[in-house]
C-alpha cells in the first residue's frame, strides 16, 4: 500500500494551486461576491507560532467552502509593518526598520504558504510601502480640510525610555508594556483627530452589524454616551474682586441629586489649577499630588477597586446654584480631564466613589433620594438608583426622571445650566515621536504667516501654530506631491527631547513651502501604527491603483467585508478607528457603505501546553514549521479547528495533533480502497446515504456558524461508517472528500485526483443535502402523566396523533398510573412528547 506522505503531497498541491492560479480573484463577476478578511499581522522577528494561524485557518475553511458554493471569493493577506514594535526590534538588532520588516515579511510569508491558504498574493499590501501610505496621507489631508484633524496641546502618556506617546492600552500599572519604564503624563502639542464628531453615528450604527454581542457591548462602553446637564458653580476665593468672574462648569447625569452635593472635584489637569487669579493656600501640597498622578494611567485612575485619593483646594469654595450654599473643592485623580468638563459634583449618599471619598475625608453625606414605599426601609447608603426626591426644596416628592426634566428647565431659565451629551471616548491623539511611521503631509511656513495673517482670520484660527514662540502657517502638502516619504537614514534613534528622530534630519526637515516657495519646516512627528490599519481592507480590493484610493466600481462590488476574523483585543481601538475612518470616507463619497465589516468573529487564544500564553520569555513557543514538518499542514489545520469552540482559549496538546494525523491516515486508506470498489446501490447503502446527507447539512451549517470542532466530529462519524461498510458507492466518498476539503485541502486534492478528476476539488460544487433524507426514521417520545415523566417510547417518525394515543395508553407503566381513571385531556407535541392529564 502507498504510504501517506503529507510533506510530499502538500508541496505538490501548493505548487499546482500557484501555477494554475486556482485562488486568483476576479475583480468583477456575475457570481455573488464573498469578501473574507483576516486581521493582518504585524510581522515580528520571532515569526509565527501555532497560535497565530488559528484565525487564518478558519477564514480559509470558509473561503474554500464559499468558492465551491459558487461565490467569487476575495481572501487577501498583507502586513501591518509600521510602528513602535518594528522600530524597537530594529534598534535592538542594530538594523534599519525597513530591512528588518522586509526580512520578517519574507519569513512570515514562507511560514504561511506552508499551511496552504487560499490567499491571492496579487492583492498583497504593506503599510510601509510609499505607494500604500500615500493614500493614508491623502485621507489625513481630507480630514484636515474638513476640520477633523487639528493641532492641540494634549495630556498624553509619555514613555521616557521609548521616547514616545503611548495609548492608555499600552500601559500596565503605569508602566510601558514594551520596555517596562514608568510612564508620565505630559502636555504636548499633538495632531488630533476629531473622532467625537462621529460618536453618535458610531453608537447608532452598531445596530446594522452582525457582530458578537460581547463586542457590541465593548464598543458601546468605550464610546460611553452620557446624557445630562452642565451646571455652573460660582467660585468663591480669598480674592473677593475675582468672585463675580470665576465659574466652574460641572457635568452630571444625575441632576436630581444636586441638593445632596457636599463637595466638588476637579481633575488634576483642570485649567482652573493654572489660573493665576485664584489663590490656593496649600499650593505645594496640591502640586505634589498632581505630580504623583502623572505616572498613573486612566485605567488605574478610574479603577473602582482602587482607594480614592485627593487634596482639598484650601482657599476655594464653590456655590451650589440650587441651594446657594458653599461646598469645598477637591482635586482627585479619579476624575478625568476629557470626560465631561473635567469637574464633577460629589453626592456621596448616591454615588459609590463619592461615598468612599467622603468617608475617607470625613465629608458630609446628605440623602436626597429615597426608594418607593415598599423599599424605603431597606435602603442602604449609597443608594444609586432612581427614586423619589427628598430634602430637595421645591422638587421634593418628584420622581428622579421628572425632577431631572424640571431642574434642567429651571437651570436654563436662570441661566446657570444647559442640557449636554458627553462621551467617554475622546478625540484620537494621532502623533507619535518616532521615525518608523507615516510622515504627516504638513509643513509650517513663517513667510506665509507674515503674508496672510491679516486675511481670512476665521481660517487662521486653526491654520496657524507656534514653533519656538513664533507663529507659523500650517500648509498641507498638495495631493500631487504625495507621498511624503520617510528619509533614508542610517541613524533614527530617539532625540531625547520629546521630538521625533526626524527632527534631527535637517536636510529633510527644511523644505520649500508649497504655497509661497519660501523656506518651511516639515512636521516631524509620525502617525501611529493604527493609521495604516484603518483602511487596509479597501486597498486589498484595488491594490495597484495609482490614481485613486479605490475605484468606485470595485468598491461598490466588493464592499462591505462579509466576514472579518481576528483577536478580541481589537474589539475597541482598531475596530472603532476603522469604523470612524470608513464613515468619514462615506461622507466624502469614497465608499458606498456606512459600515466596513458586516460580520465579525473573534478568535480564542491557543495557549501553550503549560496553560500560559506562548512567549519566548516562558520558553513555551511552538513553531508551526516544526509541526508541518513532522505531522503535515493538514493535520495542523484539522487540529486547530478541532481543539474546542473557536472563540474560546484552549491549551495546545500534542496528543490531539497525533489523533488528527491518524484520522488523515484512515482517510488515506479509505481512498486507496474505494478506487477498486464498484458497489451497487442497495438496501445496505440506504442507511449510509442518509448519514451522508445528514453530514452535508451538519458540516455546512457548522462551518457557517464557526462550529468547526463539531463539523469535524461529524466527518469522523461518517468516516467510521464508511470503514465499517467495506463497500459503498464512489459518489459517497466524493461527497466526503468535498466536505473534508476545506479542512484538509492537500490530502483531499490528492485523493480527488486518484478518483479520476483532472480539475481541482475546489473547482467542483459543494454538495447539497437532499431534504427528504434529513428526517429521522424513528422518534423517541416522552410520555407524561399530569406533567411527570412516566415512560418513553420509540415510534415511527411522522406517526399520527391517534396512533400515538393508542400506543401510550396501552403501555403497562402508564396503565399503572391511570388505574382505571379516565383521561380528561391529552396534549401531544409531534415526535417529542405526549402528556395525559387525569
Amino acid at each position: 500500500m502507498v504510504k501517506y506522505n503529507p510533506q510530499k503531497i502538500e508541496k505538490k498541491w501548493q505548487r499546482f494551486w500557484e501555477i494554475n492560479k486556482i485562488y486568483q480573484t476576479k475583480s468583477f463577476s456575475k457570481k455573488p461576491k464573498f469578501y473574507v478578511l483576516d486581521m493582518f499581522p504585524y510581522p515580528s522577528g520571532a515569526g509565527l507560532h501555532v497560535g497565530h494561524p488559528k484565525g487564518y485557518i478558519a477564514t480559509d475553511v470558509i473561503a474554500r467552502m464559499k468558492m465551491m458554493q459558487g461565490y467569487n471569493v476575495l481572501h487577501p493577506m498583507g502586513w501591518d509593518a509600521f510602528g513602535l514594535p518594528a522600530e524597537n526590534y530594529a534598534l535592538k538588532n542594530k538594523i534599519h526598520p525597513r530591512v528588518a520588516v522586509e526580512r520578517n515579511i519574507k519569513k512570515f510569508k514562507k511560514q504561511i504558504k506552508k499551511i496552504g491558504f487560499t490567499y491571492d498574493w496579487s492583492h498583497e499590501i504593506n503599510t510601509t510601502d510609499p505607494d500604500y501610505y500615500k493614500w493614508t496621507q491623502w485621507i489625513f489631508l481630507q480630514m484636515y480640510k474638513k476640520g477633523l484633524a487639528y493641532l492641540s496641546e494634549e495630556p498624553v502618556n509619555w514613555c521616557p525610555k521609548c521616547q514616545t506617546v503611548l495609548a492608555n492600552e499600552d500601559l500596565e500599572q503605569g508602566h510601558c508594556e514594551r520596555c517596562g519604564a514608568l510612564v508620565e503624563r505630559r502636555r504636548m502639542k499633538q495632531w488630533v483627530l476629531k473622532m467625537t464628531a462621529y460618536a453618535e453615528r458610531l453608537l447608532k450604527d452598531l445596530k446594522l452589524l452582525d457582530w458578537e454581542e460581547s463586542i457590541i457591548e465593548q464598543q458601546k462602553n468605550w464610546i460611553g454616551r452620557s446624557e445630562g446637564a452642565i451646571i455652573k458653580f460660582q467660585i468663591l476665593n480669598s480674592k473677593p474682586q475675582t468672585n463675580s468672574e470665576q465659574y466652574l462648569e460641572i457635568f452630571t447625569t444625575r441632576l436630581d441629586t444636586i441638593f445632596g452635593c457636599t463637595y466638588v472635584v476637579i481633575a488634576p489637569e483642570h485649567q482652573i489649577l493654572k489660573d493665576s487669579d485664584l489663590v490656593i493656600k496649600n499650593q505645594i501640597e496640591v502640586k505634589k499630588y498632581i505630580e504623583k498622578t502623572k505616572h498613573k494611567s486612566d485605567l488605574e485612575r478610574t479603577d473602582l477597586a482602587k482607594e480614592k485619593t485627593g487634596v482639598e483646594l484650601k482657599g476655594l469654595k464653590a456655590i451650589n446654584p440650587f441651594t446657594d450654599t458653599a461646598v469645598p473643592v477637591f482635586v482627585a485623580d479619579y476624575v478625568l480631564p476629557y470626560y465631561g468638563t473635567g469637574a464633577i459634583m460629589a453626592v456621596p449618599a448616591h454615588d459609590e466613589r463619592d461615598f468612599e471619598f467622603a468617608q475617607k475625608y470625613n465629608l458630609p453625606i446628605k440623602q436626597v433620594i429615597k426608594g418607593n414605599k415598599k423599599l424605603e426601609s431597606k435602603i442602604k447608603i449609597p443608594f444609586t438608583e432612581d427614586g423619589i426626591l427628598i430634602n430637595s426644596g421645591q422638587f421634593s416628592g418628584l420622581t428622579s426622571q421628572e425632577a431631572r426634566k424640571r431642574m434642567i428647565d429651571y437651570a436654563q431659565r436662570h441661566r446657570f445650566g444647559r442640557k449636554a451629551v458627553f462621551y467617554k471616548m475622546h478625540d484620537w491623539v494621532f502623533s507619535r515621536q518616532r521615525y518608523w511611521g507615516e510622515p504627516f503631509p504638513i509643513v509650517y511656513c513663517r513667510n506665509c504667516w507674515e503674508k496672510y495673517k491679516y486675511k481670512n482670520k476665521l481660517e487662521l484660527n486653526r491654520d496657524y501654530t507656534f514653533i519656538d514662540g513664533e507663529e507659523y502657517m500650517i500648509i498641507p502638502v498638495p495631493e500631487k506631491d504625495l507621498p511624503v516619504e520617510l528619509p533614508k537614514v542610517k541613524h533614527y534613534e530617539p532625540t531625547g527631547t520629546g521630538e521625533s528622530p526626524l527632527a534631527n534630519i535637517k536636510n529633510w526637515v527644511w523644505t520649500k513651502c508649497p504655497k509661497c516657495g519660501a523656506k518651511a519646516k516639515r512636521e516631524t512627528n509620525t502617525m501611529p501604527q493604527w493609521a495604516g490599519s484603518c483602511w487596509y481592507y479597501l486597498r486589498y480590493i484595488d491594490p495597484q491603483n495609482n490614481k485613486k484610493l479605490i475605484a468606485k466600481s470595485k468598491e461598490k462590488y466588493w464592499m462591505p467585508v462579509d466576514l472579518y476574523v481576528g483577536g478580541a483585543e481589537h474589539a475597541t481601538r482598531h475596530l472603532l478607528y476603522a469604523r470612524f475612518w470608513h464613515k468619514f470616507l462615506y461622507d466624502i463619497g469614497v465608499v458606498s457603505t456606512k459600515e466596513p465589516f458586516k460580520r465579525l468573529q473573534h478568535v480564542g487564544l491557543i495557549l501553550a501546553e503549560d496553560g500560559r500564553k506562548m512567549s519566548k520569555r516562558w520558553g513555551n513557543v511552538i513553531n508551526p514549521d516544526d509541526v508541518v514538518k513532522e505531522y503535515g499542514a493538514d493535520a495542523l489545520r484539522l487540529y486547530e479547528m478541532f481543539m474546542g469552540p473557536f472563540d474560546q482559549s484552549v491549551a495546545w496538546q500534542t496528543n490531539g495533533l497525533i489523533g488528527m494525523r491518524r484520522f488523515l491516515e484512515r482517510v488515506w486508506k479509505l481512498g486507496l480502497e474505494v478506487k477498486i470498489q464498484k458497489p451497487k446501490r442497495d438496501i445496505q447503502n440506504r442507511k449510509l446515504e442518509k448519514l451522508v446527507h445528514q453530514t452535508i447539512e451538519k458540516v455546512t451549517q457548522d462551518i457557517n456558524g464557526f462550529k468547526f470542532n463539531t463539523a469535524i466530529s461529524a466527518l469522523m462519524i461518517l468516516a467510521n461508517e464508511l470503514e465499517k461498510s467495506k463497500q459503498f458507492p464512489k459518489d459517497f466518498f466524493e461527497i466526503f472528500l468535498k466536505l473534508l476539503s476545506p479542512f484538509a485541502p492537500h490530502l483531499t486534492e490528492e485523493l480527488w485526483s486518484w478518483l479520476g478528476h483532472s480539475r481541482s476539488i475546489f473547482q467542483s460544487d459543494w454538495p447539497q443535502a437532499k431534504k427528504f433524507l434529513l428526517k429521522e426514521d424513528v422518534a423517541f417520545l416522552v410520555i407524561q402523566v399530569n406533567g411527570r415523566v412516566r415512560d418513553r417510547i420509540e415510534v415511527p417518525s411522522g406517526i399520527s396523533e391517534k396512533e400515538v394515543q393508542k400506543l401510550a395508553l396501552a403501555r403497562p407503566k402508564i396503565q399503572k398510573w391511570l388505574a382505571g381513571k379516565e383521561a380528561k385531556k391529552i396534549i401531544y407535541i409531534p415526535n417529542k412528547l405526549i402528556n395525559i392529564v387525569i
